[in-house]
């Protein structure tokens, strides 16, 4: 298996200068930001759902019984699981129709800007959700859901805004271990938000609120006067000028052409051609690249997954084991931590092989695996974090992939070079189709738990993450009859 040029040579960091390094960590750490506010609301569900409950039903807080019936919103706690579930699911439904506006809008605005809107903006709509409404003792379920619907469609801005930056800055050498490492960003940030509510909850649960949205607050400040969205900016050469000058020693990831053999390198910028104005890639066109369909589909199965255990595994800690909610939020990290080394490790294999569908789809197949035995882990804290991590691998891993290296691999195929403006566009696309999935997931699990129990989540979640292989299983075939045809040539050419 021949190894890409820049493993060959050492140079995938002696490429980079200290603009990529300062736009690697500004991307990342502001998303971090962004999800760690989502992660608090999964934190603090079960200080919440307590909240929302009758005293009768409630021991935590010695409290007049006249003040808990008039600021009670459910009867009972499982009435009070269910909004939960619904808002979740408002919110991923409003971030997924944004994700499709926002991807358009930071192919066509700048992307620094349209970042820190949605940070800052962000920020004070969760500030008002937790905190405000706590310190008044307001509490209206229609509120609730307006500003979960608000909050969906601002942090909606910051995937689309963030990838397209990144891919900017980042060419096709390297991108899956650079982007599988990058994509750590949620991961972090969903470590971050439990360390931060677990931190503050024994105060109350509108600190938690308060402390991630004042942070996200400063880092959307930092974004808007710190950011470079290109290097064009500051004067460099574009990311596809830059390769284009450079020897093509192998095929982009993701190309239009079904046959290896009729590729031929498309150099779009030459040396003294003026440089024009790209113009945007319309959402239709978008939608009819190669790839975009099959990899949307099976985003929207694998996100459902991925962010069920996002939105309830502490939950699901606290209720099926009994453990305290700080305890689970704690241990939640160790999903999160799988997430991460899965992601870099198969980003760097997938640049090795120069192909990305053969390895999720290894990954996802143990992914089953994986799940039924989670399912049946035992009251066992070590266990559960181990077994955790192994599920965090090879879920989060290829959801982290998709999301990101491919994304950028469809928004910049050789079929739009002559529009490089598609990369927001592109991952808004993908990205949105995968938050309608993880929408209709969250309520479908808060209703199958509430019904049949816990174990048929988990056989829900193989049946979804069966339907992602399903879906690039076209693709998955086609890479692999590829690699086949390269080696054989290679072993005759020896």
């Amino acid at each position: 298996m021949g190894w890409p040029n820049i493993f060959q040579r050492g140079t995938l960091l002696s490429r980079f200068s200290h603009h990529h390094i300062v736009v690697f960590l500004l991307t990342f750490f502001s998303y971090s930001l962004l999800h760690a506010s989502r992660k608090t609301f999964s934190n603090v569900k079960v200080s919440i759902s307590k909240q929302w409950t009758p005293s009768a039903l409630n021991k935590s807080v010695e409290l007049p019984v006249e003040v808990w019936n008039s600021n009670h919103l459910f009867p009972s706690a499982e009435e009070a699981t269910l909004f939960l579930g619904t808002l979740d699911t408002i919110f991923l439904f409003s971030y997924a129709v944004g994700l499709f506006i926002s991807g358009i809008v930071g192919d066509r605005l700048n992307l620094r800007w349209v970042l820190s809107f949605g940070m800052c903006s962000s920020a004070l709509v969760v500030f008002v959700f937790g905190t405000l409404t706590e310190w008044l003792h307001f509490y209206s379920m229609g509120l609730y859901c307006c500003l979960w619907i608000v909050n969906g469609l601002l942090q909606s801005t910051g995937w689309p805004c963030v990838v397209a930056v990144m891919g900017n800055w980042f060419g096709k050498a390297g991108r899956g271990v650079v982007f599988g490492l990058w994509s750590a960003c949620a991961s972090v940030g969903n470590i971050l938000g439990a360390c931060l509510a677990s931190s503050v909850l024994q105060y109350g649960y509108e600190y938690a609120f308060l402390v991630t949205a004042a942070v996200q607050f400063a880092g959307g400040i930092i974004i808007f006067f710190g950011l470079l969205v290109s290097p064009e900016e500051i004067g460099l050469p574009a990311i596809e000028a830059k390769e284009n000058l450079e020897e093509d020693s192998h095929r982009p990831l993701i190309n239009g052409a079904e046959n290896e053999d009729e590729y031929e390198p498309n150099y779009s910028i030459q040396e003294g051609s003026p440089i024009t104005q790209v113009k945007a890639i319309s959402f239709y066109r978008a939608c009819c690249l190669p790839g975009v369909i099959p990899y949307s589909l099976a985003y929207a199965c694998l996100k459902l997954v991925n962010y069920s255990f996002f939105f309830w595994l502490p939950f699901y800690l606290s209720n099926n084991f009994g453990w305290k909610e700080a305890e689970a939020d704690k241990l939640s990290i160790w999903y999160d931590v799988g997430g991460i080394i899965g992601g870099t490790l198969q980003g760097f294999i997938s640049d090795v092989l120069q192909k990305r569908a053969p390895v999720l789809a290894l990954s996802l197949l143990l992914a089953v695996g994986s799940l039924v035995g989670y399912s049946r882990s035992p009251n066992n804290k070590s266990i559960n974090a181990l077994l955790m991590a192994v599920t965090g691998f090879f879920i989060g891993g290829p959801s982290n992939m998709i999301s990101s290296a491919i994304s950028a691999d469809l928004g910049r195929q050789e079929l739009i070079q002559g529009s490089s403006e598609a990369l927001a566009t592109v991952t808004g696309i993908v990205d949105g189709t995968g938050s309608i999935g993880a929408a209709v997931g969250q309520y479908l699990v808060s209703l199958i738990q509430d019904n049949l129990g816990w174990m048929w989540v988990f056989y829900f979640f193989i049946l979804m993450t069966s339907c992602t292989i399903l879906f690039i299983s076209p693709l998955i075939v086609r890479e692999i009859s590829s690699l086949t045809q390269r080696r054989q040539a290679r072993i005759l050419s020896e």
